[in-house]
């Protein structure tokens, strides 16, 4: 029974095992290596993906000057991942139970939602960034009333408008159902009727992945393919630009932390589409309700590693994140590691706006 990332009980197939044991395997010894590991992997990437996404944070909002275009996104994405993080101990200790939840209908409902929050917010975030590349390498015309920091923040408000929205079923139709074949009380979502389930599930697979993730392939897909003729230009004129240079050092961040969220996301949606065929009756059969079963709590561990892997790309990639965070820092260093003094103008921060004749992120 595949649902909302997180915040799923192991599914109504292990009924099938106990009632038709010749047929469907006793998994037993299996889900109790689930049980033991993931909650500790689970705790490992809450403590490193608070401490990077703080980071990152800290970085934005310390550094002196206003927040660029593409700051302002990837700041939205820091805090709807710290949102995500601060759910993941429930899930932890909700694993080590065996699913069995100890907090309460509230927490159950707002968890679930606060899940689905992030992922819809994520994704949504990802579109506005790979739009705005779009703009600026392949519509190189003056687009000031699109990109602009104001209209950026605008779409990021609409963005969490939208989330909030559509994780709203998730929120009211949570609850902690006791489920007697397991004998446990599980959060999970309790739909008027099957039908229910099913729609969700399509909305969550469709508007959630499918759709945004198409659109961040094909804008992604123009920039690149825009960005190399470009580039082909260059050396046949043995030309160089600056800004540009720049701006493609910037725009590799950006593909960068698209190309691990849609590694990371996709597995999951996968499953999730595979659970709709399952409900459908498409597919049916002890394997394939094993294969779910096992299939989202690995496509659940890795979408999780997303929330904490941004943070380890933007130092690593990000050439002017890192001089930036250490202008940030830096003040903070003791007075043996004084840093060489340099302009803010010379270190060309890496979100500047996302010309071809200026600095960009």
């Amino acid at each position: 029974m595949t649902e909302t990332p997180l915040l799923s009980v192991p599914s109504s197939n292990q009924s099938e095992n106990k009632s038709s044991p010749a047929t469907c395997p006793d998994l037993n010894d299996w889900w109790d290596i689930v049980y033991y590991i993931i909650p500790k992997y689970i705790d490992t990437i809450c403590v490193i993906g608070m401490l990077g996404n703080m980071f990152v944070l800290f970085t934005y909002l310390l550094h002196k000057g206003p927040l660029k275009i593409a700051e302002v996104y990837l700041m939205n994405l820091a805090v709807a991942d710290l949102i995500f993080l601060t759910c993941l101990p429930f899930w932890a200790k909700n694993i080590r139970n065996g699913f069995n939840w100890p907090f309460g209908n509230f927490l159950c409902r707002s968890m679930s939602a606060s899940i689905g929050l992030n992922m819809y917010t994520s994704i949504y975030l990802l579109v506005a960034v790979s739009v705005d590349r779009y703009l600026t390498f392949v519509h190189t015309l003056n687009h000031r009333l699109i990109r602009s920091t104001a209209m950026a923040k605008r779409i990021c408000l609409l963005t969490w408008f939208f989330g909030i929205l559509l994780s709203a079923p998730a929120f009211m139709f949570r609850t902690v159902k006791y489920f007697p074949e397991w004998n446990i009380s599980a959060c999970s979502l309790d739909f008027p009727t099957p039908l229910w389930a099913t729609a969700e599930r399509l909305l969550f697979n469709i508007v959630g992945f499918d759709l945004p993730s198409t659109a961040i392939i094909f804008l992604n897909f123009s920039t690149i393919c825009s960005l190399q003729k470009k580039a082909r230009q260059r050396r046949a004129l043995r030309t160089k630009s600056s800004g540009e240079h720049k701006g493609t050092k910037a725009t590799r961040l950006i593909f960068t932390v698209i190309l691990v969220f849609l590694l990371c996301w996709t597995p999951y949606h996968f499953f999730v589409f595979l659970d709709i065929l399952h409900r459908t009756e498409v597919i049916k059969g002890c394997f394939w309700g094993e294969l779910l079963n096992f299939g989202e709590q690995f496509g659940s561990t890795l979408a999780i590693t997303n929330s904490c892997i941004n943070p380890v790309i933007y130092v690593f990639v990000g050439k002017y994140f890192r001089q930036k965070a250490l202008e940030v820092f830096s003040q903070f260093i003791p007075y043996g590691f004084c840093l060489r003094k340099v302009s803010f103008r010379e270190k060309s921060s890496y979100f500047n706006t996302f010309t071809v004749r200026s600095s960009s992120t």
